[in-house]
């Protein structure tokens, strides 16, 4: 009987198009040049907003968050101020490789799957992943892992020490991730392989404006960290026969981030973020006065009396406030500079059965301008040490199989990426 042809999902977490188009052809990233010379490769866009935990749900259910449930790092749940962290506990719709069990997987690194769940093959959680016995399916491989000194993330707190501890951690890191999947690769039965490296955002984050000038004194380290990760790829590649399917991909794009903007500090400059001052309980201190407040990066949601326990706003004052709080933003200007690009309404880029707890409007920045909302910043502009920021329509899809403009959406989104793959291999689909 024949092999059923392999699936290899090859993930470069906030890899903007861009970028990959400029390393391709610069010969920075060859070998994935060589997959671009014989496939396909567009621009894709993010989830709104621009982040992983949303952006990695979609692409491994093909929903949207609204159908998922996954809106960002962290939540607030209806009828309480209580602060989570949604996790893959947490995810409302099947990823593939739950999809179609006869297909043995290996999982390598994706972000948002934390804690495991039993499969058909293997499971290595991504960030963030607290402990490792919860990170690994199944379990006896952990031994073998820690020999290979693997480690789910990057130690991002060293780069706040040093760039050069932060930039050997990266390596360290980059370096056991390779390692430990090529011996997954080589050694275990698979159909399913999909692998991401997550050190291309951390890197994205804190050295963006290396790359950004070629003069910068990191700027041929940040080629070098792309320039391993593409011998990684051709190394993949070059084992795949003709009638296996390879995609590469990232979750959102990345850009210069000039300056942090600070959505709750400008929501309790305009008084609609009441916190009661000797509470130290964050956003669990607001009080009834409160109309609206934020969660990172920039998702507004109203403080509704039939959602929260404090709430003050009315179903009658909804959209009133809805469209103060749009002329706000509209309006917000630093140096002369429009701060916000894009204004959604929840029902514009959500839908599904969890919209109801979607943000009431999310918010997407101009170039330069890196949103955030949390609650203890004193001003509203600052300037962090991330040179990197989160752009959101400058993602990538690169096909490793030609197919024709017209078989892709207009405008392809994160969401889109299950469908995609299945149009483009009937045959072999069964593939998820």
């Amino acid at each position: 009987m024949k092999d059923q042809p392999k699936l290899v999902i090859i993930g470069l977490d906030g890899a903007p198009y861009r970028l990959i188009k400029d390393l391709t052809g610069n010969n920075i990233m060859p070998e994935t040049g060589r997959i671009i010379e014989r496939g396909t490769f567009v621009r894709m866009e993010s989830t709104i907003p621009e982040i992983s935990s949303p952006a990695w749900s979609s692409i491994m259910t093909g929903k949207n968050p609204g159908e998922h449930g996954i809106f960002g790092f962290t939540d607030i749940p209806i009828g309480t101020y209580r602060l989570t962290f949604p996790n893959f506990s947490n995810l409302k719709a099947l990823p593939f490789w739950q999809k179609n069990t006869d297909r043995k997987s290996i999982i390598i690194n994706v972000p948002a799957t934390f804690p495991v769940k039993p499969l058909n093959g293997i499971h290595i959680s991504g960030f963030v992943s607290l402990d490792m016995e919860r990170s690994v399916y199944p379990q006896f491989l952990i031994p073998e892992l820690k020999e290979l000194n693997y480690r789910i993330d990057v130690d991002a707190a060293k780069a706040h020490q040093s760039t050069d501890l932060f930039l050997k951690d990266l390596d360290q890191t980059l370096d056991a991730r390779i390692r430990a999947s090529r011996c997954l690769w080589e050694n275990q039965d698979w159909d399913t392989f999909m692998l991401v490296f997550t050190g291309t955002d951390r890197i994205s984050h804190f050295l963006w404006d290396a790359y950004e000038d070629r003069d910068h004194p990191y700027h041929a380290t940040f080629l070098n960290h792309f320039r391993t990760i593409d011998q990684a790829i051709g190394e993949i590649a070059r084992s795949l026969t003709e009638d296996d399917l390879i995609v590469l991909l990232s979750d959102h794009g990345f850009e210069l981030s000039e300056r942090d903007v600070n959505i709750n500090y400008l929501l309790k400059q305009t008084g609609y973020l009441k916190l009661d001052p000797q509470s130290r309980r964050g956003l669990a201190g607001m009080d009834e006065k409160t109309r609206a407040f934020a969660l990172d990066p920039a998702r507004i949601y109203l403080n509704v009396n039939d959602k929260y326990p404090r709430g003050g706003v009315t179903r009658n004052d909804f959209d009133m406030i809805i469209e103060d709080l749009i002329s706000i933003f509209n309006s917000l200007q630093y140096n002369g500079r429009k701060v916000i690009d894009k204004i959604y309404k929840k029902d514009e880029i959500y839908s599904g059965p969890y919209t109801n707890q979607a943000p009431d409007l999310v918010l997407i920045s101009n170039h330069g301008f890196n949103l955030r909302s949390g609650i203890k910043s004193d001003q509203l502009y600052e300037k962090s040490i991330f040179t990197g920021k989160h752009s959101q329509p400058d993602a990538f899809l690169l096909l490793g199989h030609p197919i024709e403009p017209d078989q892709l959406p207009e405008r392809p989104s994160v969401a889109d990426v299950l469908n995609i793959v299945e149009n483009l291999a009937p045959s072999a689909l069964t593939l998820i």
